[in-house]
């Protein structure tokens, strides 16, 4: 069992940048493959960025560029830095693991991007 907590959600104008943390729990986080989604009021959840054991990433294409995700195995922390943020990046954003086959959960945070 993997135990997320993410963190960093809030509101901010458009253009503006945020920066989400995600910890999680477990002492082989080296090799788990830790992503972020997003879901909007009214739409289904969709993937963000991810980050496998290696450091390699894949991004939405509507986010290269503007996002980042990274990890930090010593903490047990990924990070994902969004700047030049636009109103459509308003969602619920959720940490994700996935490792042996199983898929972890946090509780999401609050993103707001608006004037």
């Amino acid at each position: 069992q993997v135990q997320l907590v993410e963190s960093g959600g809030g509101s901010v104008q458009p253009g503006g940048s945020l920066k989400l943390s995600c910890v999680a729990s477990g002492s082989i986080f080296n090799f788990y493959t830790m992503a972020w989604y997003r879901q909007a009021p009214g739409k289904q959840r969709e993937f963000v960025a991810a980050i496998i054991d290696t450091g390699r990433t894949n991004y939405l294409d509507s986010v290269k560029g503007r996002f980042t995700i990274s990890r930090d195995n010593d903490k047990h922390l990924v990070y994902l830095q969004m700047n030049s943020l636009k109103p459509e990046a308003t969602a619920v954003y959720y940490c994700n693991c996935n490792f042996a086959g199983s898929n972890y959960w946090g509780q999401g945070t609050q993103v707001t991007v608006s004037s």
